[in-house]
């Protein structure tokens, strides 16, 4: 059964049962495997149903093509992210030095990319092709934001709703951009802009917190 391109390109039905939750989880796990390997062009869902050993009639019930497949991915990405970098707000961000808080943000993100090799190789090859994926970006990105802006007033107060909101705005963008692009690099200098983003982003900080420890 070949892709459909007249298909709504969006996950049919959430799975209730753990049995259907596992089998969209073996559908997503073998796609990212195929996308990275074979490129998503080249990958069909014939190919991913095969190789998650699930009749194709089944993939058609949660995916009804390939293209749905890649945003419940993109969704899954946002997701893991989002929690990732949660969890440093949640350990009592404040009783860090900004210089330990910078560096574990930057690291949760970095580690995030190495965890995932998927979400750069794939959409490497997508990019400005999907309209959808970039909305999904989007709205990983403003969740991020709003998360960042909420725990940078945590740590230091004086300033206005806003500025935080910029702030952490800037940091995203500018954070996401810079390990994106490193992702691309040789490790010995993927590392040095890694430093380098460490670096970019505490001298901002102490910008605006100049008496932060």
């Amino acid at each position: 059964m070949a892709d459909s391109s007249s298909s709504p390109s969006i996950m049919r039905r959430n799975p209730r049962q753990a049995r259907s939750q596992a089998r969209v989880k073996r559908i997503l796990d073998v796609a990212e495997e195929l996308f990275v390997a074979e490129g998503y062009t080249a990958t069909t869902t014939n190919a991913i149903a095969t190789r998650a050993q699930i009749p194709i009639g089944s993939l058609y019930q949660f995916f009804p093509d390939k293209e749905a497949i890649l945003k419940a991915l993109a969704l899954r990405y946002g997701e893991l992210l989002h929690q990732q970098l949660v969890t440093i707000d949640t350990t009592e961000p404040t009783t860090l030095s900004l210089s330990d808080y910078v560096n574990r943000l930057i690291e949760a993100t970095d580690a995030f990319f190495a965890e995932h090799p998927g979400y750069h190789a794939i959409f490497m090859e997508v990019q400005g092709t999907i309209p959808a994926l970039e909305n999904i970006e989007a709205t990983t990105d403003a969740q991020l934001i709003q998360d960042l802006a909420r725990a940078l007033a945590q740590r230091a107060a004086g300033l206005i709703e806003g500025d935080y909101e910029a702030i952490a705005f800037v940091l995203v963008k500018a954070i996401g951009t810079l390990l994106w692009l490193s992702l691309s690099q040789e490790p010995q200098f993927r590392q040095r802009l890694v430093a380098e983003t460490k670096r970019l982003t505490l001298n901002y900080l102490r910008s605006y917190f100049p008496d932060a420890i």
